[in-house]
């Protein structure tokens, strides 16, 4: 099963979540982030109650100019 997973650097730590199952974990590296998450999406996928959104989310960026013009771009 491929999801989605997000990681952001926050202070010492980075920390990576799963929009999919609304699970995040995290550690001192971007691969120990990963891993841990990994680790605790496996774990909570082996209930029988787990809840994992059928569609991918959608990311996307918005660029603000000095203006207040807004542009948007999607990325897939």
């Amino acid at each position: 099963m491929k999801l989605t997973a997000i990681v952001e650097k926050e202070g010492n730590l980075y920390t990576a979540w799963c929009p999919d199952a609304d699970i995040a974990s995290q550690g001192q590296t971007v691969d120990e982030a990963l891993d841990s998450l990994k680790e605790a999406l496996e774990l909570y996928l082996e209930d029988e109650d787990a809840k994992v959104l059928s569609k991918a989310p959608l990311f996307t960026t918005i660029e603000v100019n000095l203006h207040g013009k807004a542009s948007h771009s999607v990325g897939i």
